[in-house]
């Protein structure tokens, strides 16, 4: 028996260091777990974080803390038919407020139309919405003929301009609608949107649901 009960003896000794290891290595995993959840918890409720692409021509994008909602301003297409935000749900909207007579709006529409170029089949809409007023409508209609597939759109009351929130800091201002139809980024200036992280920040929303 005695030497039964020895064998018993080192048999547990040397499982002792085994049975530590597992359950270093099972400690180990559950922190790695909670440490992933933790994570999730502090990503914005959109569930990317476009703060990455804040660089280069796009330096001073404002990417909110939380989406926030798309205002229900009513603007008119080329036919002069009301159109919202919301009609445009299912898409990334990539909207532009500019104007004729500012000199950084017409210098960065070439490059918005590059963009609409790039993912024409893909559900991806740029929406350059004019705050000119009726008497500029063929200087309008000559910019977007110059940057197809660029359409007209317009608010010539500056409707959209003020019921932003928080309101245009002024033109161009770009703003940018998930697929939801809920602002992910904001960029309030010129900027390149044919650059490498101007489509980075719109494939990252692409991809989103």
């Amino acid at each position: 028996m005695s030497e039964i009960q020895s064998g018993k003896d080192q048999a547990a000794r040397k499982l002792g260091p085994l049975k530590w290891a597992i359950g270093a290595v099972l400690l180990i995993g559950v922190a790695a777990v909670l440490y992933v959840i933790a994570q999730a918890s502090f990503k914005p409720a959109g569930g990317l974080d476009l703060k990455e692409f804040k660089k280069a021509s796009l330096e001073k994008l404002d990417v909110p803390a939380q989406p926030r909602a798309a205002p229900a301003t009513v603007f008119a297409d080329a036919a002069g038919k009301p159109r919202t935000l919301a009609d445009f749900k299912g898409q990334v909207v990539v909207m532009n407020l500019w104007a004729t007579w500012c000199a950084p709006c017409k210098k960065e529409m070439p490059t918005l139309a590059r963009l609409q170029a790039a993912y024409a089949t893909q559900p991806l809409k740029v929406l350059p919405i004019s705050v000119d007023r009726d008497s500029d409508l063929n200087l309008i209609q000559a910019e977007m003929a110059a940057n197809p597939p660029l359409q007209v759109y317009r608010d010539k009351n500056y409707k959209m301009s003020f019921e932003l929130e928080p309101r245009a800091a002024g033109y161009p201002t770009t703003v940018l609608y998930d697929k939801q139809g809920r602002e992910r980024a904001r960029m309030s200036g010129e900027a390149d949107w044919s650059s490498p992280e101007a489509r980075a920040l719109v494939e990252a929303l692409l991809r989103e649901p």
